[in-house]
């Protein structure tokens, strides 16, 4: 029953906020499964030359202006007060505000990637001062391709905010595939028919093209659903003035965190050539699990955490404790999986073409890296949710600071402790590690990747400890750790003894052991007794039943 005017609307049960997280990450899941294919069409294409430390610096540069204004913006202050709005059944307001928003998106998200077209010199000499001759007139260029393609990204994360703020989860988060499609495409109509550089352009042009795509597949949608929505400057409108205003240290949270990234970036570009590419392809995988399962939930959570706060602080703790639970369910066999199987799963994903077996072995090892702070930074993405939905963007800002400060610190000492590098003229020699390589390929990405886990793991503390100080116990529990470890070591173990018995290619190999692995860790999750391990595949059957 919809509620009326003024009236708020009852707590989303959890077996609805299941199937929402559910929803959210067969999306993620489509998306990134279809992300996957495009990393091996690039791995095949570029390797981890040249040309693919380009696209892979060309692609993170201008996402500061995505992940500021999508993430920090709209996730921090947009969604929680917009979502309240229609709790409370205000819907000519919240139309109001989604419009202002979508109007202050555009102004600035239009202003700051022309900017990025006419400066992208200044910020190629900035944040790859490793980049020299052939190699900087490439990110010049791919530069200015890109960074229109993320101004329209975030207008795409303010629909994706619209659909999720209605319960309309699945849409949004499959909207990506066009985008991977897009890059997929062009690489391949034009893979055989241009030299690397005239492919690397290509291929960025279709980035553009999809980035387009994903906003216009979720308009339709969300133009359905809120027909209130109004284009306006926002001066009258209470609700989107006190979004601005908390989106403030959101923003500069993000900004934060992504003053980390550019961190790595200006770092790696001044190791050897192929770092770039060699995180990127890690981050590929990394990233998964925290997509999958750290973003669906908190996602999914953040309109009903919001929700929540209205009713009771019991009620926004037990919802925080039981995602965090879910979440760590997937993350620790996630973790388990790239440390045991790892070697397996980047064959079969990426080698191929210009990517060959030391490649291989390193991103794998890289992979390891920052599987050390997986389960952190999966679960800190509910704990954020949860602070956002009280109303609190300070604290995840703050927080995050230290977090960049700490993976800065430890990642830059880990750096050169394996690999020399040159700064301003000056040469850093390798420190304690500095025979370590694979096959002639030095190990400094592993550095790196080290220092961001370290991070992470001092965020996930200190959001931890400020939020069971505001609403009580959220953790998942030793013993239930334990119990996920114990079955995902059984699952491991299994699927490498199988991978060992077979000589396939790669990429059956590959599936065999995700396959054998997956199924494991379920049977053996359920023989130790946790919960998760029925729920999610009953609340699969119902939807099966519902749908036949």
């Amino acid at each position: 029953m919809a509620a009326t005017p003024g009236q708020s609307e009852p707590a989303v049960p959890a077996t609805r906020a299941s199937a929402a997280a559910a929803l959210v990450g067969a999306g993620i899941l489509l998306s990134r499964v279809i992300g996957l294919v495009r990393e091996r069409v690039l791995a095949i294409y570029f390797g981890t030359g040249l040309h693919a430390d380009v696209w892979s610096a060309g692609l993170r540069l201008p996402n500061v202006l995505q992940n500021l204004l999508g993430e920090g913006t709209l996730s921090a202050s947009f969604i929680p007060a917009y979502s309240a709005l229609l709790g409370q059944g205000r819907t000519k307001e919240a139309g109001r505000m989604a419009g202002a928003m979508f109007a202050l998106l555009l102004a600035i998200a239009g202003a700051v990637a022309l900017l990025g077209v006419l400066l992208a010199p200044v910020l190629v000499t900035v944040f790859t001062p490793g980049f020299e001759g052939h190699r900087r007139e490439l990110m010049i260029a791919v530069v200015r391709i890109v960074f229109p393609m993320t101004g329209v990204l975030v207008l795409s994360a303010w629909a994706l905010g619209i659909l999720n703020s209605h319960r309309h989860f699945f849409l949004p988060y499959f909207a990506p595939v066009l985008w991977n499609a897009a890059i997929i495409g062009t690489l391949i109509a034009f893979g055989s028919r241009l030299n690397l550089d005239g492919l690397l352009l290509a291929a960025a042009w279709g980035a553009l093209a999809g980035g387009v795509l994903q906003l216009a597949v979720q308009l339709p949608s969300v133009l359905k659903l809120d027909r209130e929505i109004r284009l306006n400057g926002g001066r009258n409108e209470p609700a989107f003035r006190e979004a601005v205003a908390k989106a403030a240290p959101a923003i500069m949270g993000r900004g934060v965190v992504q003053l980390s990234s550019y961190v790595d970036l200006v770092l790696a570009s001044l190791l050897a050539i192929g770092a770039l590419a060699r995180l990127r392809y890690a981050q590929t995988l990394y990233v998964l699990p925290v997509s999958l399962f750290g973003m669906s939930v908190a996602a999914a959570e953040l309109p009903d955490l919001a929700r929540d706060r209205d009713h009771a602080t019991g009620a926004l703790r037990e919802r925080a404790a039981a995602a965090v639970r879910r979440v760590a369910f997937y993350t620790v066999p996630s973790v388990v999986a790239f440390v045991v199987l790892g070697d397996v799963l980047v064959a079969g994903l990426f080698r191929a073409g210009e990517f060959g077996g030391a490649d291989v072995t390193v991103v794998w090892i890289t992979l390891v890296g920052y599987s050390a702070g997986l389960l952190a930074s999966t679960c800190t993405r509910v704990y954020q949710s949860a602070f956002f939905a009280l109303r609190d963007t300070a604290t995840p800002a703050r927080i995050a600071g230290m977090r960049v400060l700490m993976a800065f610190i430890a990642g830059s000492l880990l750096m050169v402790q394996f690999e020399p590098i040159t700064l301003f003229g000056r040469a850093i020699p390798a420190g304690v590690f500095a025979g370590a390589n694979i096959a002639g390929v030095p190990l400094g990405p592993l550095g790196l990747a080290v220092g961001a886990a370290a991070g992470a793991w001092l965020e996930w503390w200190l959001l931890k400890r400020q939020l069971v100080a505001r609403i009580g116990a959220v953790g998942t529990g030793a013993g239930q750790l334990v119990r996920m470890a114990l079955a995902a070591l059984v699952a491991a173990a299994v699927a490498r003894g199988l991978t060992a018995l077979v000589a396939w290619a790669p990429v059956p190999t590959a599936l065999l052991a995700a396959a054998v692995f997956g199924a494991v860790y379920f049977a053996a999750a359920r023989v130790v007794g946790l919960a998760e391990a029925r729920t999610l595949p009953a609340a699969l059957l119902r939807r099966l039943r519902k749908r036949a």
